[in-house]
């Protein structure tokens, strides 16, 4: 089998059954890995009434065809499950080794099930899995965790903290320290199986049909790569807060829980403040782009922090305290928590504190309460208990439901779509809720990458999210980082796979199995309850227009955008798949009890 190592380990931690599976290459073919293959065996092993932190509901790590091989950006891996903070289907992605780690030992895909009776890791490898019994790690952070674990430079460590622990709602898997599989809750689904960390060993390569033109492949892409200013200059150069200033001065960086779209602190955390700190670059395994960035404050060297984590924790607090944003991301680290949900759901409980509604004075500025509030969340202590359900459950408590800036019960991320109106429809039609990895319009509304197109327009807008939305499922099942796309095209991912397996694809081949693997969860979804009225924005979004700045007296006009993306998408006017369109897909078979198809 080239590409693909043709295994999953199957883990059973009630049961301490351990069994390996052959991977169909039909399957593999259909779904190609990472969110794909996740996806398919999430819908085969999870019914839609599954409680997400429940032993039922089961943890897939993947990998892709292409990981581990010389392709660029081909470092990553993708965790797939229900997630308790949103209830639909859910799929996480990270950097670091873990994902070509997995994949030396030999394997395509991990699948967790059931509860283990006491706090127990994981070790991996290509002579087979061990369920180990750790009750002293139990209450410790990820960094203690790590130390305690890791097993020689080639071994991968993935860990929960205490929030995994203490089922927050947005808890986070932490990837050898510094990387994390971020949103969704995937900590707390892992903290409710006791499964406190994996460890992952291996020297196996996968195999190549055609190694020298797959070589020759790699070498344009790299090419490619180095002739784009975003992913030769931009990103190498100033890391993914580069978009502060590009953002804030068009006025799409939304600030003070979406209360407006110009922070006026915002220079002071920006990738070029960074920039004076910095201590070095860093990459993913196998990365030429390079956004990492360790940083210097006095005589500590520190992980820095990405765009989305200075926003939360920063611009969406009201704070330009450089150093308490990059602190509180530490500590986000140590704790294990998504940074966006835990900045975010922060934000609201101000705007809660600052309209008298949550009975703790929490202010929009006030960098000193960052530390305090992360922990007593992390731990469920007082208020944190109540933040650690997330902004929506927080919002909906409070009886402000329109306070909470999120889809879907996913917390909305640091571009404001007033200022971006195509990435509303990207937010609001996202199978995981409120996310910029689903589709991101910031290349054609605001780089200009590959072109750009009038930012406040909503005609057209369907049909280029709809490619985006279909070319990044590919992306996140091959599994390569969606930075990449900027400068590769799906044309070039086509070629390195036909390399890599021996069997001819084409750039409209991954834009299907693209779409597949959409209308797949979008199934999923409808089967567990989810309708066309979910498909939307907070209220503040739709209704009130910014009253000053760049995108002044905009407001996203999301109905019509919606129409036209369901149209385009081959959906009924209820936003479900029509019978015609999954013939197409091939997924006839898997439309059975979904209401109305």
């Amino acid at each position: 089998m080239y590409g693909w190592m043709g295994k999953i380990l199957d883990i059973d931690l009630t049961t301490h059954s351990i069994e390996v599976k052959e991977l169909p290459l039909d399957l593999a073919q259909k779904y190609l890995g990472g969110r794909g293959l996740g996806a398919r065996l999430v819908w085969d092993n999870v019914p839609p009434a599954t409680e997400p932190l429940s032993p039922e509901n089961v943890m897939v790590f993947a990998t892709g065809p292409l990981t581990g091989t010389k392709a660029p950006a081909a470092g990553r891996a993708t965790f797939s499950t229900k997630s308790p903070l949103t209830g639909t289907i859910h799929d996480s992605n990270v950097g670091g080794s873990f994902g070509v780690k997995l994949k030396q030992a030999g394997y395509d895909a991990l699948i967790i099930r059931g509860k283990a009776h006491k706090p127990v890791y994981l070790s991996l490898s290509e002579k087979g899995a061990k369920i180990i019994e750790v009750p002293e790690l139990w209450g410790k952070d990820t960094l203690s965790t790590l130390q305690a674990l890791k097993q020689g430079e080639n071994s991968a460590v993935l860990c929960i903290g205490p929030a995994g622990e203490n089922l927050v709602r947005f808890a986070a898997i932490i990837a050898d320290g510094r990387r994390a599989f971020g949103r969704g809750g995937v900590g707390a689904v892992m903290g409710s199986k006791n499964l406190k960390a994996i460890v992952v060993n291996g020297t196996q390569k996968p195999q190549i049909a055609d190694p020298e033109q797959f070589d020759f492949v790699v070498y344009e892409a790299r090419k490619q790569i180095k002739a784009n200013p975003i992913t030769s200059k931009g990103l190498p150069q100033f890391g993914t807060s580069m978009l502060v200033n590009i953002l804030n001065e068009i006025g799409a960086f939304p600030t003070r829980n979406y209360q407006e779209p110009y922070f006026e602190g915002a220079e002071n955390i920006s990738g070029e403040a960074l920039e004076r700190l910095l201590f070095k670059r860093t990459a993913c395994w196998g990365c030429p782009i390079g956004c990492g960035r360790e940083i210097k404050i006095g005589e500590e060297v520190v992980h820095g922090p990405e765009y989305e984590t200075v926003w939360a924790l920063g611009a969406d607090c009201g704070i330009d305290n450089l150093e308490a944003i990059i602190k509180a991301n530490l500590l986000c680290n140590e704790l294990g928590l998504d940074t966006i949900s835990t900045g975010a759901t922060i934000a609201c409980a101000m705007e809660l504190s600052q309209q008298g509604l949550l009975n703790e004075r929490l202010s929009f500025g006030d960098a000193a309460l960052l530390p305090e509030i992360i922990k007593k969340i992390a731990y469920r202590q007082g208020i944190g208990d109540l933040l650690a359900e997330g902004s929506k459950r927080l919002a909906e408590r409070c009886g402000a439901p329109e306070v909470a800036m999120q889809v879907k019960g996913l917390e909305l991320p640091a571009y404001d779509p007033r200022g971006m109106k195509g990435q509303g429809l990207a937010y609001a039609t996202s199978n995981r809720g409120g996310c910029h990895l689903r589709a991101n319009m910031l290349g054609p509304e605001v780089l200009g990458a590959p072109k750009l197109v009038d930012r406040f327009a909503t005609s057209g807008k369907a049909g280029i999210v709809i490619v985006i939305q279909n070319s990044w499922a590919a992306a996140d099942s091959l599994v390569v980082c969606v930075f990449a796309t900027f400068a590769i095209s799906d044309e070039y991912f086509a070629r390195l796979l036909t390399a890599a397996l021996g069997k001819e694809y084409k750039a409209q081949d991954l834009q299907r199995i693209g779409e597949r693997i959409y209308n797949l969860e979008r199934l999923y979804n409808l089967r567990a309850g989810f309708t066309k009225k979910d498909d939307t924005l907070p209220s503040r979004i739709l209704e009130q227009p910014h009253v000053k700045g760049p995108s002044s007296g905009q407001k996203v006009e999301l109905q019509k955008m919606l129409e036209e993306y369901y149209r385009f998408r081959g959906w009924d006017a209820d936003g479900k798949p029509t019978a015609k369109k999954l013939a197409e897909l091939g997924l006839l078979e898997e439309d059975q009890n979904v209401p109305g198809i």
